[in-house]
């Protein structure tokens, strides 16, 4: 997506949140800098603050959930090209009520090396021995497990172990 908005610089793009390879709000992020008047409306499951706030941060000008698409993405199409912020009418209203998460989806949001630091912190090293295992320093570790962390929603240890096993990164034999 970012390389084809590169290439064509389209008026718009419509990213979904959690996307195989690059999670949407990194694509989103891209998209901006690599084509400036291309306009970008986030589909998405998520109903929460932290992936609207995340998505409108990286650049989105609409946010539409995807079970009010059908409904909503026409009208989200229009009131973007023409400029203003469009956000499907139950997220804009407070209304809401938010569907269930799925480990997949939300993994689908991590970069493969924060998966990699995230199973390394899952299996219980510590951070000397994950940099050293991944060529990398102890404070990029720290910046990937904030990283991690913060895209998840997740503030503790056992959060992450929690996360890990139901998305599969750390099988429950471990």
């Amino acid at each position: 997506a970012v390389q084809l908005a590169a290439t064509f610089e389209p008026d718009l793009a419509l990213i979904d949140v959690a996307m195989p390879g690059m999670n949407g709000i990194d694509a989103t992020a891209q998209i901006r800098v690599v084509s400036t008047g291309t306009r970008v409306i986030a589909l998405s499951m998520y109903a929460d603050d932290h992936y609207l706030r995340r998505m409108l941060d990286a650049g989105a000008q609409g946010y539409v959930l995807k079970n009010e698409a059908t409904v909503d993405l026409i009208q989200a199409i229009r009131t973007v090209l023409a400029g203003a912020v469009f956000l499907s009418p139950a997220i804009a209203a407070g209304t809401r009520t938010a569907p269930l998460r799925r480990a997949e989806a939300d993994q689908a949001l991590l970069t493969k090396r924060e998966r990699d630091v995230l199973r390394l912190l899952a299996l219980g090293r510590r951070t000397k021995e994950i940099g050293a295992e991944l060529g990398i320093s102890a404070k990029t570790v720290e910046t990937y497990r904030s990283r991690v962390m913060l895209k998840l929603g997740i503030d503790n240890l056992a959060g992450l172990v929690r996360f890990a096993i139901r998305a599969g990164i750390l099988p429950t034999d471990s």
